[in-house]
């Protein structure tokens, strides 16, 4: 049995800032939370006590909408390269992720789910890849944005099928257009299979959201970005998401994908238990400015923003979970504990993964970030294990 203590530390818990508090850890999990007016449970005298200097421990980021980085995408990646990735977004606070993909062939997202499943059968030594988010191919070409419109196609309940026998439990998330044929169908199979249907790439109307979560559409990908927009004689996709309770909405908090004063309209309708950073981002996230690939599509990288080689949309993005979550505190106005509810608790909640991840809380894994008092990065624990330290 291994106990570590945390003491000396701002902890970041569900609701609340607790300071000066202390964290015991127990093996992979949580044991014991308390402040420095509370007296710590009865330890082992080996115990290893770590003084945070007056830091934030914060839970560990979950991003369920990333593609790749530091120059690897996941619809290529087999294991050394799932390495690559997981070991980049972990040193920048990720402590789980999605692996996603963009549209393509039955036997490209076939590959992918090969190699994630594979990946799961032995530890994961980085930030843990608890599933993959289908990022189409379900989706309308008029709003494809940076994905490959020769791969799109009407949802193919076979496929679903096929996918749940051969990957059960690996696909956590699936990105569709729910006004295309067959869409109403398909998101209630998803529903079925405990597959979360998000709406994305869409030219749907409020009115075909609104059928949608009917049959069990409950998310928005990258909002406001590749959706009807908010008009005041036709509300559109984005109408929907502001209004429906039912639907969790992500946002690309980078600066460049959405206007501040937009995500400020998504904090008042939807509150921050409504919202869910993610960071979209590509193989180009942690590299240099210059070419790349989304899938098979080519990529310009210029100031650290990615664009379609050809058309200029934006194609992903090159940031990092720690960036959305300083910028959504120092351009937002978020508190810590806002923004930790965005990064993790809503994100395990959405993929239904709250039971043991997303929060500090007795009992769940110890995938902590240990951070400064100007938020910067210090230390990486997964599974009360440090991966990560500066």
């Amino acid at each position: 049995m291994t106990y570590t203590v945390y003491r000396n530390v701002q902890v970041v818990l569900e609701q609340q800032l607790v300071e000066n508090g202390w964290v015991v850890l127990q093996n992979d999990r949580i044991a014991a939370i308390g402040a420095a007016d509370q007296q710590l449970p009865e330890l082992p005298a080996d115990v290893n006590v770590l003084d945070g200097a007056g830091g934030y421990l914060v839970p560990g980021f979950i991003d369920i909408h990333v593609h790749g980085g530091a120059g690897e995408d996941f619809m290529t990646a087999e294991q050394e390269q799932l390495d690559t990735i997981t070991k980049f977004h972990m040193e920048n606070g990720t402590t789980a992720m999605l692996a996603t993909t963009v549209t393509g062939a039955f036997e490209h997202l076939n590959a992918v789910l090969d190699a994630v499943q594979d990946y799961q059968r032995k530890p994961m030594p980085y930030a843990q890849l608890v599933g993959v988010h289908l990022e189409g191919p379900f989706v309308n070409p008029k709003w494809k944005g940076a994905q490959n419109e020769s791969y799109m196609i009407q949802p193919q309940l076979s496929w679903l099928d096929a996918w749940t026998k051969s990957y059960p439990g690996i696909i956590k998330l699936q990105t569709l257009a729910p006004e295309i044929e067959g869409a109403a169908p398909y998101i209630a199979a998803l529903k079925q299979h405990g597959i979360v249907a998000a709406c994305g790439h869409t030219d749907a109307r409020y009115e075909d959201v609104q059928a949608a979560v009917q049959h069990g559409l409950s998310h928005a990908v990258h909002t406001f970005n590749a959706m009807t927009g908010l008009h005041h004689r036709q509300p559109g996709t984005v109408g929907a998401v502001l209004t429906m309770p039912e639907i969790t909405a992500e946002i690309i908090a980078d600066g460049e994908h959405v206007n501040p004063i937009a995500i400020k309209v998504l904090l008042l309708a939807k509150g921050t238990e409504g919202i869910v950073l993610v960071t979209d981002a590509m193989s180009a996230a942690g590299m240099p400015d210059g070419e790349y690939m989304l899938g098979e599509l080519p990529v310009v990288v210029k100031d650290n923003i990615a664009r379609l080689k050809d058309g200029g949309s934006l194609a992903g993005s090159t940031l990092t979970m720690i960036r959305g979550f300083h910028y959504m505190i120092e351009t937002l106005g978020a508190s810590i504990v806002e923004a930790s509810r965005m990064a993790s608790l809503n994100p395990a909640k959405v993929i239904g993964l709250e039971q043991h991840y997303g929060s500090i809380a007795v009992g769940k894994r110890a995938d902590l970030l240990l951070l400064d008092q100007e938020l910067a990065i210090q230390a990486v624990m997964i599974g009360g294990s440090v991966r990560v330290e500066k």
